[in-house]
């Protein structure tokens, strides 16, 4: 599974859950399934290793790639 150069999703089936869990230790992907690959848990966020994109989505740091900060400083009188 690592030899790619993308991570975004990986799937292991097993009879065994504790090794699936396991060798997920070591799949290089930022999303990973056991015993599923239908749809993520929308509680946590989709996210891209290597060169699968950039952050991740459906969680608070989905929009970094969206938005930049801006600092404002105005006066409203003059004196």
């Amino acid at each position: 599974m690592n030899d790619s150069e993308y991570g975004l999703t990986a799937s292991i089936w097993t009879r065994d859950v504790a090794r699936g869990e396991e060798i997920g230790d070591d799949v290089e992907a930022g999303t990973l399934f056991v015993n599923r690959c239908d749809c993520p848990n929308p509680d946590l966020a989709w996210v891209g290793w290597k060169n699968s994109g950039l952050g991740c989505t459906l969680g608070p740091r989905g929009f970094d790639a969206f938005v930049k900060l801006r600092s404002h400083h105005i006066r409203l009188t003059h004196g």
